[in-house]
């Protein structure tokens, strides 16, 4: 009897309101397993395959594709909470909840803009790193991590914008952003300037050419290449790899 009783007191907006909930939490499973299939068919795992996003997500036991589907079913599963209080009239939880139904859609945007952009950080840091495998100058090695952090910088600006931070700030700090990487590029990358200024100068004038015999500085062998950058010399097996700017400080012999 007083089972019976309790449930005809119980307000029929309190039964509607747990459906409701019911139907969210189903809602949010079905929505997780179709995103993840999606992601999953759109071949989403094998393009960030071996960023160090994906790699942190497999020691914690899961994966990117995972962590995004995942965000998008507890994303249905607040709004159907939302829906539920609102059925429930439960006046101040209503009023709570409100106000962070009204936060959430960004909240969601900002956090979903900041995994995407750090994978695409860390894969762009690997492209970059795969063009330059080739480049045998020291002076790049730093402009896959500079990449990498761009990205990921833009990525914070445009999730703050999701959460309302003031836009003039946003911009201040991206100008800000952008004079940094140009002075640092200046800085780092001013003896590959060099280099590539004292290369282009020996590519014009034909100073030397490959097969002649020079000396530059202490090295003494056969010229086998001479690029904008860098003039490669083969002497008794060994091959020497000198920057430009260094035939110019070091000056050059032409053996004949």
């Amino acid at each position: 009897m007083q089972a019976q009783q309790f449930l005809t007191e119980v307000p029929p907006r309190w039964w509607l309101a747990l459906a409701v909930l019911f139907i969210g939490i189903l809602l949010s499973y079905v929505v997780t397993v179709v995103n993840r299939r999606l992601l999953e068919r759109a071949g989403v795992p094998r393009a960030i395959e071996g960023t160090a996003f994906e790699r942190m997500a497999h020691e914690l036991g899961t994966s990117t594709v995972s962590i995004v589907a995942k965000l998008s079913g507890y994303f249905v599963f607040l709004l159907t909470l939302f829906v539920a209080l609102t059925v429930a009239q439960i006046e101040y939880t209503t009023l709570f909840w409100s106000g962070v139904v009204g936060f959430l859609p960004g909240l969601f945007l900002a956090v979903l803009i900041l995994i995407i952009g750090i994978v695409v950080g860390d894969k762009v840091e690997l492209l970059v790193q795969e063009r330059l495998r080739g480049v045998k100058v020291p002076e790049v090695n730093f402009l896959p991590r500079l990449a990498k952090y761009s990205v990921f910088y833009v990525a914070a600006l445009i999730a703050l914008s999701q959460i309302e931070v003031a836009t003039l700030a946003l911009i201040v700090l991206l100008g800000v952003y952008a004079l940094a990487i140009v002075l640092f590029s200046l800085v780092a990358l001013r003896p590959m300037l060099q280099s590539a200024a004292a290369g282009t100068y020996l590519l014009l004038t034909q100073t030397y050419g490959i097969g002649d015999e020079i000396r530059i500085g202490e090295h003494n062998g056969i010229v086998q290449e001479v690029d904008v950058l860098v003039t490669r010399v083969e002497t008794n097996g060994e091959e020497y790899i000198i920057p430009n700017r260094k035939v110019f400080d070091q000056g050059i012999v032409r053996v004949r």
